[in-house]
């Protein structure tokens, strides 16, 4: 057993590692404690569990573990779980958290991001989750090719999402009783070169056995090797048997990542996710599904499907089947063409057919960072924004002022199951706003050109204004101004449903209504009335068959250039 965590320093290691001279100066104890990383979301120091394995040697590479952890719980709570150590009897969370028990050593290290809590692991607590991996990777040397996936409930989904869209980050990803957020399912085929583990309770009151089941099966269509492993008359807590006696070390030590397999299968929506190991999309549309399906059959040569991709890059560097003195011969969608050999190939779609050209993409085109959808406003550093244009009384000014502030209320308490979200932008009036500001934050704009400095500061560059004098309307959406997004929000706010029935999230947090949203929405007394709603097209152009919808309210100004042109 272990003893004496806490009061046995690591005699200081340093370690140079490649041509950056990364100095390793660790002088941490080994065992369980907390670290803090600086987070540019709201300038926050955002904590994590970590557990360091005795004997520390800088002159080595370690694995590691990142874990995480289920809807009202904690870093703390979590790293206890993953080494399999329940509470004590009668113990509650709050009691379990003050401390950490003894366990056995193993020969990793482990992280546990706190990741604002119970939000899921989109937007920033996904964020919370790679900078946890950067601050690790800072701090002490990981071995790339040994880094591994796991989390329970809230966290086993989060394990699904974050496995899918970053495949080639992990060795092996291991989800216990997963809820994976909307959108997951088709990101399936991603899992290719990446072993899953999943467990589940056959009697989980929570998360659905059946689908757990549906998932274990889906991976198994894309061929994926899953593991599947389902305890009989076991409810929500299957963890305390995934993790019991450190076995999910064991299997996590049976793998290695592959940086450069023979094939690729890569499913996504987003430039955010664009691509794995040796493939990269270049030219999709945001919100449609856009696949490809790269493989070796003999070096030098490729074969190549796609669907709904325009444009795609193969970084071959490095790969074993790559040789860079003799042509490549690949075929893109049936169609054979052969290229020099260079460390990356381009090939973009034009009239129809397959060129070895980069796409270039026009200058308004979406790209990654500036692609939406609106939840992307808040998924990174930004500030609510109220209007003092229109000189409003001091009542006016004050119920201005306390939207935003409700806008930008994140940390609310839940009760016990929820918890908390922990995120703490800023809320300034439009005459606060520094050029700083809009250099380094979205910016979340409240009112219209007549009430809020900054509408009407990028009005000509906006595509969609709200005069709505019955106040019937909310208009909400997302646009690129400069290198930031403005989410525009103007009329009734997009986040007061009044339904029982919608998500505990977006009631309590408004950012998190956005979630599956897309890039805009106008509705009439509440947003589960959509009047209209939709994706703007890849030049942030507004799709025609809305245009004329949006005008016929009376109290839209829909800008002509806005608007894409009639096929």
């Amino acid at each position: 057993m272990q003893s004496n965590w806490l009061l046995l320093p690591v005699l200081a290691a340093f370690l140079t590692v490649g041509t950056h001279g990364v100095s390793f100066g660790q002088q941490l104890a080994s065992g369980p404690q907390v670290l803090t990383f600086f987070s540019e979301v709201d300038d926050t120091d955002q904590p994590y569990a970590i557990y360091l394995p005795p004997n520390f040697d800088a002159a080595r590479k370690y694995p590691l573990v990142i874990s995480l952890h289920g809807a009202g719980s904690n870093h703390r709570l979590n790293l206890r779980r993953v080494f399999g150590k329940s509470n004590a009897p009668e113990e509650s969370d709050v009691e379990a958290s003050r401390y950490f028990p003894e366990w056995e050593d193993v020969d990793f290290i482990v992280a546990s991001p706190f990741a604002r809590g119970t939000m899921g692991y989109q937007g920033v607590a996904e964020r919370d989750v790679h900078d946890v991996l950067a601050d690790v990777k800072r701090r002490f040397p990981i071995d790339e090719d040994r880094i591994y996936l796991t989390g329970l409930s809230m966290g086993g989904g989060g394990a699904l999402w974050l496995g899918l869209t970053r495949p080639d980050v992990w060795a092996a990803v291991a989800p216990v009783c997963p809820a994976p957020p909307p959108g997951t399912h088709a990101l399936a085929p991603n899992a290719l070169n990446l072993p899953f583990r999943l467990f589940q309770g056959d009697a989980d009151p929570v998360v659905p056995t059946d689908s757990v089941r549906a998932w274990v099966d889906r991976l198994m269509r894309h061929d994926v090797d899953v593991t599947y492993t389902e305890y009989p008359g076991v409810g929500h807590e299957s963890w305390e048997n995934a993790y019991a006696d450190g076995q999910i070390f064991d299997w996590f030590d049976r793998f290695r990542r592959n940086p450069h397999p023979d094939r690729v299968r890569f499913a996504t929506r987003r430039y955010k996710y664009d691509g794995a190991y040796w493939v990269r999309l270049d030219a999709l549309t945001p919100g449609t599904l856009a696949q490809i399906d790269a493989r070796f059959t003999a070096p030098n040569r490729i074969e190549v499907t796609t669907s709904a991709l325009d444009g795609f890059t193969l970084r071959l560097a490095g790969h074993p089947r790559f040789r860079p003195e003799q042509p490549v011969k690949i075929q893109i969608d049936g169609q054979a063409l052969e290229v020099g050999a260079t460390d990356s190939l381009a090939f973009s779609r034009q009239k129809g057919a397959w060129t070895a050209e980069a796409y270039k993409p026009p200058s308004q085109a979406k790209r990654r960072g500036l692609e939406g959808p609106m939840s992307e406003a808040v998924a990174g550093r930004h500030v609510y924004v109220y209007g003092t244009a229109d000189n409003p009384s001091e009542e006016e000014l004050a119920r201005r002022q306390a939207r935003a502030v409700e806008a930008a209320t994140w940390s609310v308490y839940r009760g016990p199951f929820w918890g908390r979200v922990h995120v703490f932008p800023r809320v300034l009036a439009d005459t606060e706003v520094r050029e700083s500001d809009l250099e380094t934050a979205h910016l979340v704009l409240f009112g219209t050109r007549a009430t809020n400095r900054l509408i009407e500061r990028f009005g000509d560059r906006l595509p969609l204004h709200l005069d709505d004098a019955t106040g019937d309307y909310g208009l909400v959406y997302v646009f690129p101004v400069g290198r930031r997004y403005v989410l525009v929000s103007s009329g009734r706010p997009w986040w007061r449903t009044g339904s029982a029935s919608a998500s505990p999230f977006a009631q309590a947090v408004p950012a998190l209504a956005l979630t599956g949203r897309p890039d805009y929405l106008l509705f009439k007394e509440s947003p589960e009335t959509p009047v209209v709603e939709g994706h703007f097209d890849r030049n942030w152009r507004l799709p025609a068959e809305h245009a004329a919808p949006l005008r016929a309210t009376g109290v839209v100004t829909v800008a002509d250039d806005a608007v894409e042109p009639s096929r």
